[in-house]
């Protein structure tokens, strides 16, 4: 209410300004036929003053705006990345029962362009991703989610990733699989439905996640070839990963 007040105060001041301004113009030169001719030619401007504002500036700064947020959400994308999903994505990849098939084509390598990274987000989501029940190390991968809780709970309440949903579904398939690792008292002679149960939450998690990697590898060649260069280096999906540059 009190700032509704305030408005109409201004509003009234600017407008008695200006019937001041037109009454001295009138009192020294007693020309009102040019008052009449400037005042109805700056009506039929504001039409066109209008259209500047609310279709051209208003669109420059809304893309100005989505800009800086999607700059704060690759910065939260990318503390996700370099705290715990490159490391979870290799602990995922090593229990594929098809990684001569799928690993391959994922490998980023230095020379990639963005048909190269298109072909590969698309491989990522078409392929089926086996998780063996057998070769999945729940022990270290219970272990490594549940250092990461914390930060898990702090990127789900983040509000900048509120419009990212393939992001936020990422989020809630690890956070899913955390809890229910966490909810077994041990993982030692699990059942085999269990551990098939279990498989099916780790698979969910790297069909989301290989996606996401891949994409934020390519905002990293895009915005920060250096950040880039020593993932090429050192990310899991590749034979040898090595921080030595050769």
């Amino acid at each position: 209410m009190k700032s509704r007040i305030g408005l109409l105060i201004i509003a009234a001041v600017l407008v008695a300004a200006s019937a001041a301004l037109y009454s001295l113009h009138y009192a020294i030169f007693g020309d009102a036929r040019h008052i009449w001719i400037y005042l109805l030619g700056d009506l039929a401007f504001l039409p066109i003053e209008v259209l500047l504002v609310a279709l051209i500036i208003e669109r420059l700064l809304a893309r100005h705006e989505r800009s800086q947020r999607l700059r704060k959400m690759n910065m939260v994308i990318g503390t996700f990345f370099s705290e715990l999903g490159t490391g979870l994505l290799g602990d995922l990849a090593a229990s594929l029962e098809n990684r001569a098939e799928i690993l391959p084509a994922l490998a980023v390598s230095g020379d990639w362009n963005a048909a190269d990274f298109r072909k590969a987000i698309e491989h990522a989501a078409a392929v089926e991703w086996r998780v063996s029940a057998e070769r999945l190390d729940l022990a270290a991968l219970r272990a490594r989610l549940t250092e990461s809780r914390d930060l898990l709970v702090l990127l789900l309440a983040n509000p900048n990733l509120l419009e990212h949903e393939r992001f936020t579904d990422l989020m809630w398939a690890v956070f899913h699989l955390m809890e229910e690792l966490a909810a077994r008292p041990s993982l030692e002679n699990l059942p085999k439905t269990d551990r098939e149960h279990l498989a099916g939450d780790a698979k969910r998690v790297c069909s989301h996640l290989a996606g996401e990697w891949l994409r934020y590898c390519r905002h990293l060649q895009q915005a920060y070839p250096y950040i880039f260069s020593i993932m090429v280096r050192t990310h899991p999906l590749q034979p040898n990963p090595s921080p030595t540059v050769k």
